[in-house]
């Protein structure tokens, strides 16, 4: 699943083209490496966002196309 949509759908991020925009802006990266809003995301993965001083830092658990807004917090783990 590409790292933007993931971002979305488990809605650590709220819209799609936000998730795209930090991508762009090198606020995301992936495994420590800077990552591209193409970029696949799979289990195990570790996501680490920065919005301005605040740094988000969670593990991939699953992925999945569609997800419930309830279950959205079942696809990834805080670190």
């Amino acid at each position: 699943m590409r790292l933007d949509k993931y971002l979305k759908v488990s809605r650590l991020i709220k819209r799609r083209t936000v998730a795209n925009e930090a991508c762009d802006a090198g606020r995301v990266s992936v495994n420590d490496r800077p990552a591209k809003a193409s970029l696949e995301v799979k289990a195990g993965d570790v996501i680490e966002i920065r919005f301005g001083e605040k740094t988000v830092r969670v593990k991939v658990l699953q992925t999945a196309e569609t997800v419930r807004k309830e279950d959205a917090a079942a696809m990834f783990e805080y670190l």
